[in-house]
């Protein structure tokens, strides 16, 4: 939809690296007999899990994780847990840091030291409050002092067992020599309660006092009293768990009598610590993004310069190859989404690639890294998610699964290995991966299909005497950077939940380098063996060198880079795309209770939906997915429970919560995109339940009233990408901005080359920049800067005005 104001968009990414020393945790020699395991939390609601590695005081983790962040948080925390021999997950240390500090560690690899992980430190939300001080007469008709503290409600308290939880707070005045508390009532099953209670303490008492005093001093001073206010979940018959607390000096009110505002809930004490032992380190590479997106509007000027850029001549002197030019040593990931949404990819692409094979030889064709290779890379990996998935998930979950022995190296055998055993494992993986890829070109992408049609005609043109290099140029893509990486790291490509281990990694690598070489057999022009520098290789690689290898890959190359419509030769096999478990309410309910909620494991495929009692267990029910009409976010009071979601069916929905807020997000997106071509889907839903007889959201009455929220709608341009335009300019903006200097000694270089034809002075620095028409590369460069400077002065009048003030809901107080 359009903006309406500045918009916030975060991404989070983190290599989960190694932990060492972990062996003082405890005090005991217990964890070396433990296996470990690493989460990922958002405050206090985890939304990653590493796999559990065996026995060791030092454990590589090696996950990569990457997720949008899908809602307001403070701290990231990673905690790392002992599996003990009972199964019981005994918690070593946590890193824990603040969202304001996370810029500080982007892009950075750090030790961390782990901290202590107890109950008092575990808090996350925030508390609006307001505090006034009144004079009082009393009856005598003298004057008194009260304070007044007004609860009005909470936010984003944590889930306690995976549910909401049952809140109250206390609210305390402390002094030197007092301390009064009272106690709000609970709020059940609610993690943003509203309680919109006063309490009233009195501060000072009168002159005419006579009573015995409450205060152990003849004065009090007011300026060393201060309200605290603790939230706790009501435990029941069990004990109450402390969920934060704030406090604030009642001296606050000195030059106001009225004070309202929003704080955020800290750690009990304010987290300090008494000094603890070491308790290990634990290493993150953690890079994270913050886009802060204007209306849309702001960015047409910017967005209509790079889209003109295929058309531009020469293609040097286009927005989109100066952004390519000066961003050499970075990504230019956000540029490619936006002239893939627009249908301009393959247009500006083809110019590029144009240019760069002329200065390029036969047998060195696209194998560096140009802008032309970047961009390619880049919209295989956007396009291309699902072929990967569709194409090499099955024989990968094989290989992963089943755990044979395929070291061929005589060096690296362990004892008890058959190396003639290990080799036919071996090569029949290899065969089963290559028979996967050769016979896949129905399922590639028309995008890359494009892109590969384009280059190969290009080759044919500009070596037409080595009629080869037309499969090199499409193979040291398809293979060299596509299929052979998705096999080396699955995990990467979201083919495989973990990293895989030692051994399996192994398998992998030695899959990989083969299909690489098997790949290339297109090109006959050189012999190919001589890139495998082990003898093992190179003895294990002559088992396929036969023709028919060399004609399947042919054969394939030729499908996904023809002109020919490609139909698919029978019904598509069912691919996983994503499972997990979920609690699933039962369906037709029309009460709530914790009995109409069930643990399933769903799974979701490109042909149905499915839910089972657990995984690997036959379905207790399929849906075909085009059965499915929609698929929205439920609100949190329609059951008291967070991160639920509703799959819009024929008769009635299914609603399904997720583990967490970025499972969440994630079952929506897939299961949108594999109904988004469905006939009859919903226009509006109901965003609550129907109980007792009513829509809780628009408070119909009828079952089958039409709901009463538009439904999120998936457009022609978005149908296969997730691209928000105004987000991918915004993060091309920042590029720029970036790299403003390259930009003006690029600016200079035009100037210079145009004024002084001949030799350049700096000519080692400008050699960086392709100009091949300085006027015209110049004039773009004015262009470029005009919108920049405009954009500039929009983001900071924005900020101006939308700066919230301290205190408020979007900046509350840190005490």
């Amino acid at each position: 939809g359009e903006r309406g104001c500045l918009d916030s968009c975060e991404v989070f990414n983190c290599l989960a690296g190694d932990a060492k020393n972990l062996a003082s945790c405890s005090g005991s020699t217990r964890l070396r007999d433990a296996c470990t395991f690493c989460t990922i939390s958002l405050d206090q609601e985890e939304v990653y899990r590493t796999k559990v590695l065996e026995k060791s005081l030092s454990p590589f983790y090696g996950e990569d994780f990457y997720f949008e962040i899908p809602r307001p948080f403070q701290y990231l925390s990673f905690y790392v847990y002992a599996k003990t021999v009972f199964q019981r997950d005994l918690p070593i240390g946590k890193v824990s840091i603040r969202k304001e500090d996370l810029s500080q560690y982007s892009g950075k690899e750090h030790w961390h030291s782990l901290q202590p992980v107890d109950a008092n430190s575990e808090v996350q939300g925030k508390v609006h409050l307001e505090m006034r001080l009144n004079e009082v007469i009393t009856e005598n008709g003298s004057m008194c002092q009260q304070l007044l503290v007004q609860i009005i409600e909470c936010q984003g308290l944590p889930l306690v067992n995976g549910q909401s939880c049952d809140p109250y707070a206390t609210v305390s005045l402390v002094g030197p020599a007092r301390s009064d508390q009272k106690k709000t009532k609970v709020k059940k099953k609610t993690s943003d309660p509203q309680f919109g209670e006063t309490f009233h303490f009195e501060v000072t008492r009168s002159s005419s006092y006579t009573k015995k005093s409450q205060f152990q001093v003849e004065d009090e001073d007011i300026e060393k009293l201060e309200i605290k206010v603790d939230l706790w979940n009501n435990g029941n018959l069990a004990q109450d768990v402390f969920l934060g607390e704030t406090r604030v000096p009642v001296k606050i009110l000195r030059n106001d009598t009225c004070h309202r505002a929003w704080y955020l809930l800290q750690p009990k004490g304010n987290g300090k610590t008494s000094k603890v032992d070491e308790l290990g380190s634990l290493r993150l590479k953690v890079t994270y993004t913050e886009d802060n997106v204007l209306p849309s509007d702001y960015y047409t000027p910017l967005r209509t310069l790079l889209l003109k850029s295929p058309e531009v001549k020469p293609i040097s002197a286009s927005a989109a190859h100066i952004l390519g030019d000066i961003c050499r040593e970075r990504y230019v990931l956000p540029m490619v989404r936006l002239l893939l949404h627009h249908n301009c990819l393959v247009p500006f692409v083809s110019a590029v690639a144009a240019m760069e094979l002329d200065h390029t030889e036969a047998n060195t064709i696209f194998r560096g890294n140009s802008l032309a290779t970047r961009c390619i890379d880049d919209m295989m990996k956007i396009v291309g998610r699902s072929y990967l998935t569709i194409t090499l998930k099955p024989v990968l979950d094989e290989i992963c699964e089943s755990n044979k022995s395929c070291e061929i190296d005589p060096m690296k055998l362990k004892e008890g290995d058959n190396v003639e055993a290990n080799k036919e494992n071996l090569q029949l993986y290899v065969q089963k991966v290559f028979s996967s890829i050769t016979q896949s070109s129905a399922s590639c992408p028309p995008v890359m299909c494009d892109v590969f049609r384009s280059l190969r005609q290009m080759a044919s043109r500009r070596f037409p005497d080595d009629p080869q290099v037309q499969y090199s140029a499409v193979s040291s893509f398809v293979f060299l950077r596509f299929f052979a990486v998705a096999v080396l790291s699955p995990h990467i490509f979201q083919l495989r939940p973990h990293h895989p281990d030692t051994d399996v990694t192994r398998t992998l690598t030695l899959i990989s380098k083969t299909i690489q070489t098997l790949g290339s057999l297109g090109s006959l022009s050189r012999n190919k063996l001589s890139s495998f520098k082990e003898s093992f290789m190179y003895d294990f690689f002559k088992s396929f060198q036969e023709d028919k290898y060399v004609e399947e890959v042919k054969k394939f190359l030729n499908e996904i880079s023809s002109n020919v419509s490609k139909e698919s030769s029978g019904i598509e096999d069912s691919v996983v795309l994503k499972e997990g478990e979920v609690q699933k309410r039962a369906q037709g309910r029309k009460r709530i209770g914790k009995k109409n909620f069930n643990k399933r494991w769903l799974c979701v495929t490109n042909r149905q939906l499915s839910y089972h009692k657990q995984r690997g267990k036959e379905p207790l029910n399929v849906i075909p997915v085009e059965h499915i009409l929609g698929v929205e976010k439920l609100d949190e009071s329609a059951f008291n429970r967070k991160n639920m979601f509703q799959v819009i069916l024929p008769e009635k929905p299914l609603y399904i919560q997720a583990s967490n807020c970025v499972e969440a997000r994630e079952w929506v997106e897939v299961i949108s995109q594999v109904s988004r071509c469905n006939e009859g889907r919903r226009s509006h839903f109901h965003p609550s339940a129907y109980l007792s007889s009513a829509w809780l959201c628009c408070k119909a009455t009828c079952e089958d009233q039409p709901g009463c929220k538009p439904c999120t709608m998936l457009t022609l341009a978005n149908l296969q990408l997730d691209i928000d335009c105004d987000r991918e300019t915004e993060r091309i903006f920042s590029l720029f901005s970036a790299n403003i200097s390259k930009l003006q000694k690029m600016e200079d270089a035009c100037a210079s080359i145009a004024v002084y034809q001949g030799p350049q002075k700096e000519q080692e620095e400008y050699s960086l920049f392709t100009i091949q028409d300085p006027k015209e590369t110049f004039q773009t460069i004015q262009q470029i800067r005009i919108v920049l400077e405009d954009l500039q002065n929009q983001h900071e009048a924005f900020k101006s005005v939308l700066t919230a003030k301290y205190g408020s809901h979007g900046n509350p107080i840190t005490p």
